[in-house]
Parts: C-alpha cells; structure tokens; sequence
C-alpha cells in the first residue's frame, strides 16, 4: 500500500496517514508513505516508516509533486490512497501510473468545497473513503459519488490512552486542540465562553498555532478575557492538555470528524460542540456530549451549566462511557482492518473484471 500526502504537518490528516500505516503494517501489511514537500512538525516522529519527500528541498509548495508518477511506478503498490487536499488533487493522474490490476483510493475528511482536480478523482478512484457518515452524505449529495463507492471508516484515535484527571479544584478547565485557522473559529468560541458568568471561576485553554492565533489573542484582550484564556502553542502530545481538563469545546465551522473531540472523549472529557458536518459522531449525543446550533450563547451556557451541576458520581460514569465509547469505535486498529476489508473486496472485483 502507498500513501501519498502534501506535507507531514501536525493536522488531524497527516496523524490518521502515520497512524494508517503504522497500523498497517501491524497488521502484516506492506505501506509506505510519499509526501510532497520534506519536513513538518510530524517528519522527525515518522522515521520508523520512513517516508520520501518527492521534493529533494521544501519550496513551501504543498501542490508541487515532481515526479510523482515516476515514484508510484517504481513503487508499484497494489493499493495507492490519497491523504489530504492537495494528494486527493493529484490522485487522478497518479492512477494512470499504476500497474495493471492495482487500485487508487480516494479519502474525503473535510467539511471544505472542494478544487475541481478533487472532484475528479473522486469519480476516477475505485473508491472512496468519507471519515464520517455525514461526509458520505454530502459526497452524493454535492458531488455526485454514487453510493456504491463510498465506504466510511472512523478516525483511528492518535492519543487514545486514558490519563487520570488532574484538574484543578477551583478552576473549571474548558480544552480546545486545534490549528488556528479560519473553519476552527476559535474567535467564534472566545466569544461564546466571553457570555459565560465569571462565578464559578474558569479558564479556556487553546492547543496550537495557526495563521489565526494573532487576531485570537487580540480579540481576548479586547473582550478583557485576558487572565482567562491561555494560548498554550503546540504539543506534540497533548495528552497532558486531557488530563488537567474539565470539558472539551469546539465550534469549527467545517469538519468531516473531528479528532480533538475523539481524543477528548477518549481521555473522559464531556464535550460541548457546535453543529457541523460529522460532529455528533465523535460522542453519544446526550450521554457523553452535547451539541448547540453555531453561535447560540443561550443553548452554550444550558449545557455548560447541565455539566456543572453533575454530582461527582455522574461525573465519574460519563467519564467511563466516554472513555469506552471512543476507545471501542475509534480503535485504530480496528480501523486498519477496516481499510485492508475495503482493499481485499475491491482488488477482488478488480480481477474479476
């Protein structure tokens, strides 16, 4: 198996590509990993797989794949999947590259429109792979992939290991891991923890970089959030991030799946997210989570005040359903079984045409 991607960043994407392959090979199958451009905050915690740049030096280009039929040649995978934006755009030329009999994979994990080069590897790719019922849904729907190809695999879990709480006894920990970029809205979720009343006291602390943290931390100090919300950069494992917290909180505007509230469940947080595309699948609606329409303050503050009024022993038990619930449907392993099913039954029909 081949797995192509842009860039080892550390995005949700590039950790489910090492995690796939890893996985993979686990399970006793062969996969290798080809990005585009060399280095990203993952490339030094991906030497056990060791991937190839196509670029021989970063030219900052995620688009720029020289030679990229050439490497699937030499290559010569069974399977070829594409991971990511810019990998899922080149799919469709790089299917002319492989031999007879083999198969390329689309995946689709965003909730962004998609370039007209995406669209059509969408229908030249055997299959395609959506991370979340919603985005199969929206794969009819917008872009016409008949539901024959279509298959949906969860998220495996990056950081799935239960941490023991530590928290904080008077402080109420609200979480959000992500790249600051415009569809996570961070400034969307400061401004929704700005209405909640300073009694019981608590903080927000945001996880990550992003082109969007400057206009994040301007916008805290102008809503005099200052001593509340604390930017805490990037971690690599932000395992510890899990531990110390109360509640996971999200309001992206555009996912397909979220791993942050994977991550969080799996570490017992509650969460507390805003409607969008593949949301309601990263937690038991209700049980475990709550979801309020984008930017209601009224319905934010009803379901923050439902977790703190929760008693220690429903604390305890929405910890352990959380936690049994992502460990049990996230596995990553289970879903790399997933995945070689997928790959068995289309090499069969394959050959049988």
């Amino acid at each position: 198996m081949l797995l192509i991607q842009d860039r080892l960043r550390n995005g949700g994407t590039e950790r489910q590509t090492l995690l796939l392959a890893r996985a993979m090979r686990a399970a006793g199958s062969e996969a290798q990993v080809i990005t585009f451009r060399p280095g990203g905050s993952l490339w030094e915690s991906a030497t056990d797989l060791s991937p190839r740049s196509l670029q021989a030096r970063d030219w900052g280009l995620d688009w720029y794949a020289p030679g990229l039929l050439a490497a699937v040649q030499a290559a010569a995978p069974e399977v070829l999947m594409a991971m990511g934006r810019m990998a899922n755009c080149h799919l469709g030329r790089a299917i002319s590259a492989l031999k007879p009999g083999a198969i390329g994979i689309a995946t689709f994990r965003t909730g962004k429109p998609l370039p007209y080069l995406y669209r059509r590897s969408l229908h030249a790719a055997a299959a395609v792979v959506a991370n979340s019922t919603d985005a199969a849904q929206a794969l009819k729907d917008a872009y016409r992939v008949p539901a024959e190809r279509i298959s949906v695999i969860h998220n495996g879990l990056s950081f799935g290991t239960p941490t023991p709480p530590v928290g904080q006894p008077q402080t109420r920990v609200f979480l959000n891991v992500g790249m600051f970029r415009p569809e996570k809205n961070q400034a969307g979720l400061i401004r929704l923890m700005a209405t909640l009343p300073a009694e019981p006291p608590w903080e927000l602390w945001l996880v990550g970089e992003g082109p969007e943290r400057p206009a994040c931390e301007r916008l805290t100090q102008s809503l005099g959030l200052g001593g509340r919300v604390k930017f805490l950069g990037f971690h690599s494992d932000p395992s510890s991030m899990y531990a110390r917290a109360d509640v996971a909180v999200h309001a992206s505007t555009s996912e397909a799946l979220s791993n942050f509230l994977i991550e969080a469940q799996a570490h017992g947080l509650p969460v507390v997210a805003g409607e969008a595309q593949g949301i309601a699948e990263c937690f038991l609606p209700g049980e475990t989570g709550w979801t309020v329409p984008p930017g209601d303050t009224a319905a934010f503050g009803a379901a923050v005040a439902r977790l703190r009024a929760m008693g220690d022993p429903q604390r305890v038990q929405l910890r352990s359903r959380a936690v049994a619930f992502a460990r049990e449907s996230f596995d990553p392993v289970r879903q790399a079984l997933a995945y070689l099913e997928l790959f068995g039954r289309l090499r069969c029909s394959s050959r049988g045409r």
